[in-house]
């Protein structure tokens, strides 16, 4: 049971620091692309696939052999130092050929850990199906395992790893960023007013009419009305102009750790809230009855069922008025002793009767 409830308040952005653009938006073609392959681990301690219920293990083992010109067909081979695995890594914009990135390794069979293996050249492909990368490298594994004849202990995840620069770029996403006539500020966090105080807030900068509002998540910047050299050149001093964002009333309840998330711009209609526990406890303490001795009888058993219900003593019905901020509330239902438990579900209600004007998200 959590002992205590966490409220965190956040105070409105009237007063807060401006932000920058950049911090607000993405930029238009300016992303990130997933890439995944198949590959094999080798030089593992006893640790890697059991063959018999990884067959796809042996299946990949032969294909690099017969590459390298082994001849393996109707060979049987069951070494346990090696692992099929799935190698995912992130290809950044304007990422160029023969740039390092960073992979993650994350075992697909039963091998019990990745640690001190070496991953074979293996091909990155994106969506398309097309190979970005090629990754290659000594693995470095994100737990430890020991095992012994009577047990054993795991700490970590020592089926997944990283290499560090363990893939290079082999191809370039075909993207001309310089012949981009416009470019779209896509928020992260959709809204109308935070939408237009980014287009005043370029427009002002610029004293003309560069950037328009075309819906609460997107601005478009015409690069033409800029005047810079490049769109490069437009976005360098339009990701470090300032903008105060508009921020929705909502708050965010966390059943497991009991903390509450809100707003200072959070506000509740008047309404009665009555709260308080109910226990009903049964116990079953059945008697035993037997006859005087010599005396002819049998032995009885008699049902004992004591039944109690206990109400716990609750807040009572207390009235809000409106206009109430949901962190005055909460600060006096604290204050009374109120239960992290009965405080959500306290706030489950006020949204339910629609008195709690706030997005309520429940984690």
């Amino acid at each position: 049971m959590i002992a205590a409830l966490v409220l965190v308040l956040i105070h409105s952005t009237a007063h807060a620091s401006p932000i920058r653009i950049k911090d607000l938006v993405e930029f238009d073609g300016v992303r990130s692309n997933d890439l995944v392959g198949y590959g094999l681990v080798v030089g593992l301690n006893g640790t890697g696939d059991g063959l018999r219920n990884s067959p796809f293990t042996e299946e990949i083992m032969s294909n690099i052999l017969e590459r390298l010109g082994v001849n393996v067909t109707g060979e049987q081979f069951r070494p346990n130092n090696v692992a099929a695995v799935l190698v995912t890594a992130s290809l950044p914009p304007f990422a160029r050929t023969g740039s390092p990135l960073d992979v993650t390794i994350s075992a697909i069979g039963d091998a019990d850990s990745l640690l001190g293996g070496t991953l074979i050249m293996t091909p990155l492909n994106a969506a398309d199906g097309e190979i970005y990368a090629v990754a290659q490298g000594t693995i470095i594994a994100g737990g430890v395992s020991a095992e012994g004849d009577g047990g054993g202990v795991v700490q970590g995840v020592p089926t997944a790893g990283v290499i560090p620069s363990g893939a290079t770029v082999e191809r370039e996403v075909a993207f001309e960023f310089s012949d981009l006539e416009v470019i779209r500020l896509a928020l992260r966090s959709p809204d109308f007013t935070t939408a237009a105080r980014i287009e005043t807030a370029i427009n002002q900068a610029y004293g003309r009419s560069v950037a328009i509002m075309l819906d609460s998540g997107t601005v478009r910047v015409d690069i033409a009305a800029t005047r810079a050299v490049s769109p490069a050149h437009a976005l360098v001093r339009v990701e470090n102009i300032l903008v105060e964002p508009e921020r929705r009333a909502r708050v965010v309840v966390d059943q497991r750790s009991g903390t509450i998330v809100m707003g200072d711009d959070v506000r509740i209609s008047r309404v009665a809230v009555s709260q308080g526990n109910l226990t009903l406890r049964i116990e079953e303490a059945p008697l035993v009855v037997q006859p005087n001795p010599f005396a002819s009888g049998q032995t009885v058993v008699v049902p004992n069922t004591n039944a109690q219900i206990n109400e716990e003593p609750g807040i009572g019905l207390a009235e809000i008025q409106e206009g109430t901020s949901l962190s005055e509330v909460v600060a006096g239902l604290n204050a009374l002793g109120v239960s992290p438990r009965d405080m959500i579900d306290i706030l489950k209600s006020i949204k339910a009767a629609g008195a709690l004007h706030a997005e309520f998200i429940v984690r």
